[in-house]
């Protein structure tokens, strides 16, 4: 077991990864979930008020207002994969497919991959496949990492990819405010005891945000009936 390297998490991860069950659940949630906050964000690209127009004598606007949200824009535009606090003409923010793309080609870098030349020597090299797989799109990126977050996981990194992309989402949430909902569930935690199971939408499994452990919903029905008869039996 080894600390959870998501800036802030208390919990311990498995043997062999640096991420927690629940902080791993949620890169695979916001990695299915970006393509389709990307295509409601490209709705918030023309600003939904304008300015009046200026009447005759009146002070009146030296130049004409910008027809698109630049905020938007830069969200959905190129870019270079770099953290945010080095991308000043942005204001902080690396466009969506620009840090998609940073964090493929790190995961490409560290991923080992074996080919043999036509002479039979066996060559170890970064992994090149996302280049033609997971295509430019932010829906190709997404699914490449998703197919690669096993091995993702195991990096020391990993806490780093976590908050980049939690406060990407969260950027994005403030233009489209459809975040998923939160649903607590009424049966304590199976493993820590705690009132702290959720179901989120969008995710199969109910996490515990205490301690991590994640039931099927199956699994969590049959508990909670358990739990059930046991509060109601006579002491």
């Amino acid at each position: 077991m080894s600390n959870c390297t998501v800036p802030g998490c208390p919990r311990t991860a498995p043997d062999g990864v640096h991420a927690c069950p629940l902080h791993a659940d949620e890169l695979r949630a916001w990695l299915a979930e970006l393509p389709r906050q990307a295509h409601l964000l490209a709705e918030f690209v023309e600003p939904a008020g304008r300015p009046r127009t200026a009447r005759l004598g009146g002070t009146g606007r030296a130049h004409a207002p910008v027809p698109v949200d630049l905020r938007v824009l830069t969200l959905l535009g190129p870019g270079h994969p770099q953290p945010p606090s080095d991308d000043p003409d942005a204001g902080g923010t690396v466009p969506i497919r620009a840090l998609l793309d940073g964090w493929a080609g790190r995961l490409a870098y560290d991923y080992p991959a074996v080919h043999r030349d036509p002479y039979g020597t066996a060559h170890t090299q970064p992994c090149e496949a996302y280049r033609a797989t997971g295509g430019p799109t932010i829906t190709g990126r997404c699914t490449w990492l998703t197919a690669y977050l096993p091995y993702a996981l195991t990096r020391p990194w990993i806490g780093d990819l976590h908050q980049q992309l939690g406060d990407l989402l969260a950027r994005i949430y403030d233009f489209t405010h459809a975040t998923p909902h939160t649903h607590h569930k009424t049966a304590p935690c199976p493993t820590c005891d705690v009132f702290a199971l959720v179901a989120v939408d969008g995710r199969w499994e109910i996490t515990c945000q205490a301690c991590g452990h994640r039931l099927e919903p199956d699994a969590y029905d049959q508990h909670a009936a358990h739990y059930l008869r046991t509060i109601q039996e006579p002491a």
